[in-house]
């Protein structure tokens, strides 16, 4: 498809002009500041890659930038309008949006259950972008035979990014919906497939009882086999061959994580 050169940099720049800086767009939608800037000045165009992760960080599709620059504008004005604002976390998630990037994708989990003392629960996430934000998704699946327990969970929530930690806030589905936080450190310099954390949430099991617990999530890339990670969702003991020795490594300590 054929794009007007002069149309695009004209709304590029309006749309510009609506944010308080380019630079922080650019680390949000993941362009070289000095290649942003070559589009802006008309001396060159994005690919089609590019130029759809601009029209998501203004909330637009990226044939709206070809519009005539009255029509733009008008849209522009439209959707900053339809965007909720001046809220205590505008801006947090999902942060550093470039910085995050790498952690997009499918992950298997582990942390110490409240409601089965001792037992590991292992469940499966995902983090993925949608318009300018990340959107974070996780699934448990618990079947407890004694108990007669059959237990299938999902949180959706946001993910961001700040000060190098990954912070991560979901909402149970359901009737009776409960918070859900984790909060991540990056991955080490020669260690890209761990992350460590601290996680928190209500017991339900427990008479609704607040915990907080290590955890470590597994990446297993943004192309996996999701029926196996399912699968392997449930409880395990925590001399389990199913949980790596790894994470029995790390959910096992007892001294305090800093993650401050």
């Amino acid at each position: 498809m054929k794009h007007d050169r002069s149309s695009f940099q004209e709304n590029l720049k309006l749309a510009c002009a609506t944010r308080r800086s380019i630079s922080q767009l650019c680390r949000e939608i993941g362009i070289n500041r000095q290649q942003f800037n070559r589009y802006i000045n008309g001396e060159t165009q994005p690919s089609a890659n590019n130029r759809l992760r601009i029209a998501n960080g203004f909330d637009l599709a990226p044939a709206d930038f070809d519009l005539p620059a009255t029509v733009f504008r008008r849209k522009l004005e439209g959707r900053k309008q339809s965007r909720i604002v001046s809220t205590p976390l505008e801006g947090a998630f999902p942060g550093d949006l470039h910085a995050l990037t790498p952690y997009l994708g499918f992950y298997q989990t582990w942390h110490m259950s409240l409601s089965w003392p001792g037992w590991v629960v292992c469940s499966c996430a995902h983090l993925r972008v949608q318009g300018d934000q990340v959107i974070a998704t996780s699934r448990e699946r618990i079947i407890d035979g004694e108990s007669g327990v059959r237990q299938r969970s999902r949180y959706v929530g946001l993910a961001g990014i700040q000060r190098q930690r990954i912070f991560i806030t979901e909402l149970t589905s359901g009737q009776m919906p409960t918070f859900g936080q984790t909060v991540l450190l990056p991955f080490e310099v020669h260690q890209r497939e761990y992350l460590r954390g601290l996680t928190m949430g209500l017991s339900w099991r427990c008479d609704n009882r607040p915990y907080a617990t290590r955890t470590m999530w597994r990446y297993r890339g943004r192309d996996t086999d999701k029926r196996a990670l399912i699968r392997n969702c449930g409880i395990y003991r925590l001399d389990s061959a199913d949980v790596p020795s790894v994470v029995v490594s790390f959910l096992k300590t007892v001294e305090p994580l800093d993650v401050t």
